[in-house]
């Protein structure tokens, strides 16, 4: 039987609550320029599985106490996939895309995964497709379209472009894959077993495609190594995966149009990135789409959220 959660109505819920998200989408949005300044000193496939793997080490201290509820024997095929299609896809396309544009463009592009994963929902979960999501679609597509002719106009890198596009495409199938089987899975051995096997896929194709003497140890490299293995990867989606347990995941969905605005504002203060017109555009017509997308007006009914 589905475990039913009411959200708390008292005043200190409500606070750890928002508190929560407020910290999530920051977090989000601040690790895209973090990531950009340092991909540059570690090869892509190890700079991803190294975040990921230690992440997950860190996660299984903590939830040692759960191991009964792990079930490995009857949920290692559920496990490997989704750590394929959150992690080792996601997580290594985005790496390798960094290099190809500038962290804000390509957060950009990435946040339009919301759009996507109405469609795969309404395909796949059976979700109701309203014309508050019709709309938001139209408007993701023109937002992608002003982004798009900047990346290939100024940043010259229709690989880029495609790379985002294929994180957001990998992130969207993995959340729906995840969505689908969630009253099977533990929440949060699901984050953890993600992190390990997309962590250690994502190194061992390092270990053979890439060089380990290419990587430049510097303060940069290393004080990413950090905020990714902790906060920006890890903790990041154990907060997320606790808000969507207590009926939250619409909220979140609902804000994370604010990650890509973060993102850009970051990376214009600290690396000099610059915002032009269509970028902005874009970047407005795209935060109103995962918008309209991932909120519903009429009460009580959530919608699919994003990771």
């Amino acid at each position: 039987m589905e475990r039913r959660v009411v959200v708390g109505n008292e005043g200190s819920s409500k606070l750890t609550t928002y508190s929560l998200l407020i910290f999530l989408i920051v977090v989000w949005g601040v690790s895209w320029p973090i990531y950009k300044n340092a991909v540059p000193y570690m090869p892509p496939f190890l700079f991803a599985g190294f975040r990921a793997f230690v992440g997950g080490l860190i996660l299984l201290i903590f939830i040692l106490n759960r191991r009964h509820l792990l079930k490995l024997k009857e949920n290692w095929q559920f496990y490997i996939l989704s750590a394929t299609l959150n992690i080792t896809f996601y997580l290594g396309i985005q790496t390798v895309g960094l290099n190809f544009l500038p962290g804000g463009l390509f957060s950009v592009l990435v946040y339009f995964q919301p759009v996507l994963l109405g469609l795969l929902s309404f395909w796949f979960l059976k979700e109701n497709m309203t014309l508050l999501k019709i709309l938001g679609l139209i408007l993701g597509f023109i937002g992608i379209i002003f982004v798009s002719v900047d990346g290939l106009t100024i940043h010259l890198s229709v690989i880029g472009v495609l790379l985002a596009l294929a994180t957001a495409l990998s992130w969207a199938i993995g959340v729906v894959y995840v969505k689908k089987n969630k009253l099977r899975i533990d929440a949060y051995w699901m984050v953890v077993m993600q992190l390990l096997i997309g962590g250690a896929t994502l190194l061992i194709a390092g270990g053979f495609t890439e060089k380990v003497n290419d990587i430049v140890w510097n303060t940069d490299l290393i004080l990413t190594l950090i905020w990714g293995s902790t906060l920006g990867m890890p903790i990041a989606q154990f907060i997320y995966y606790k808000l969507m347990n207590e009926g939250e995941a619409s909220k979140v969905g609902a804000f994370t149009f604010l990650v890509p605005i973060i993102s850009v504002l970051v990376s214009a203060l600290f690396l000099g990135e610059a915002i032009t017109f269509k970028l902005f555009i874009g970047m407005i017509l795209v935060g109103v789409s995962i918008y309209l997308v991932n909120v519903n007006f009429r009460k009580g009914k959530k919608v699919p959220g994003s990771n």
